[in-house]
């Protein structure tokens, strides 16, 4: 099994069924709480979604240091920017769809403008919100958020690298988003995997003289699929190379080019839409360095809906037989 030792994943990734499962919003309530408790100035402001957002945990520890906003995202963001601008260091969170969707200008402009040193978390990303349906399934907020000068974007990929993605941007000086899920997923890295603010890392590879026949570039929790599908892929006789790419804004633009150079073709998945997501920004990087042909996974210019987390990824196109589908294709076009 090629994984990358270095990368530290667990040793039973392909066996879904004995993997643990948690929703990577579990490890922004960890993480939270570790950089609370080395940093006094940082502080917890919520839109009513204390419980669902996890950031109870911080909440029970530091009541003097948490605000509950009520359904107020817009006020939510400027108050954030105010507390910054006396020296503390806001968390705020809500469902994506409402922070930073409902208060978005008030992100751009109180926040990001003055350059002020708040964290936005975004929880429930994604159609894997499930049953809550389209007005809840925020599949657009990286598109909106990575334009944003200044703002820096993050999507980790289990509950782990959500925990250290969690801590790692208390120690960045400017805003931040971070996008988290909700439902329950696999956890396939440890402890020990690297986080670092703007690095991919290689998970799945030969290690010596591996020249891919695709590299899978991808973020969030349908990393997991993509390595599946890599595995699937194996057995047909290709060689995949994948990519975990949590860090959105900054790109770790030299392991992305160097991707695409060792395989010549570059398939992305998210659970985004495509227009404007993850893809989009690796294929601004590729086409400014070194273009090769691309396929994007992820949603096809249409709303969510309601539905089992599951299935809506499998109907949204965004299963392992989908990665598989999109390998094939753009491997026609080398």
């Amino acid at each position: 099994m090629p994984l990358n030792p270095q990368a530290k994943l667990v040793s039973n990734i392909l066996d879904v069924k004995s993997l643990e499962q948690k929703p990577t919003r579990d490890g922004f309530g960890l993480g939270f709480v570790q950089a609370a408790d080395e940093n006094p100035a940082i502080v917890g402001l919520c839109a009513d979604l204390t419980e669902s957002t996890r950031m109870d945990v911080f909440a029970k520890k530091y009541p003097g240091r948490f605000v509950e906003m009520g359904v107020a995202e817009q006020n939510m963001a400027s108050v954030a920017s105010g507390l910054s601008a006396v020296g503390k260091i806001p968390y705020l969170t809500s469902y994506a769809m409402f922070s930073p969707g409902r208060n978005w200008e008030q992100i751009r402009t109180t926040i990001c403008y003055n350059n002020r040193n708040v964290k936005i978390i975004g929880s429930h990303a994604g159609v894997s919100v499930g049953p809550d349906g389209a007005t809840h399934q925020a599949i657009e907020d990286i598109a909106i958020t990575r334009p944003i000068a200044n703002m820096q974007v993050f999507v980790p990929c289990d509950m782990h690298e959500g925990k250290k993605v969690t801590y790692a941007i208390s120690k960045v000086d400017g805003p931040c988003y971070v996008r988290f899920a909700r439902e329950k997923t696999p956890v396939f890295t440890t402890e020990e995997t690297l986080f670092e603010i703007g690095k991919a890392y290689a998970f799945w590879l030969e290690l010596e003289g591996f020249k891919p026949d695709v590299s899978i570039i991808a973020c969030g929790p349908l990393v997991h699929n993509a390595i599946l599908a890599a595995a699937e892929l194996e057995k047909e006789g290709l060689k995949i190379r994948v990519i975990n790419n949590p860090s959105i804004k900054p790109m770790d633009e030299k392991t992305i080019i160097q991707a695409a150079k060792d395989a010549g073709a570059v398939v992305t998945v998210e659970e985004h839409q495509v227009a404007g997501g993850m893809g989009s920004a690796v294929a601004e990087v590729l086409a400014k360095n070194y273009p090769v042909p691309m396929e994007f996974v992820g949603v096809q210019n249409r709303f969510g809906e309601s539905g089992n987390p599951n299935e809506l990824i499998e109907a949204f196109g965004m299963g392992v037989s989908h990665i598989k589908e999109a390998v094939k294709k753009v491997l026609k076009r080398k």
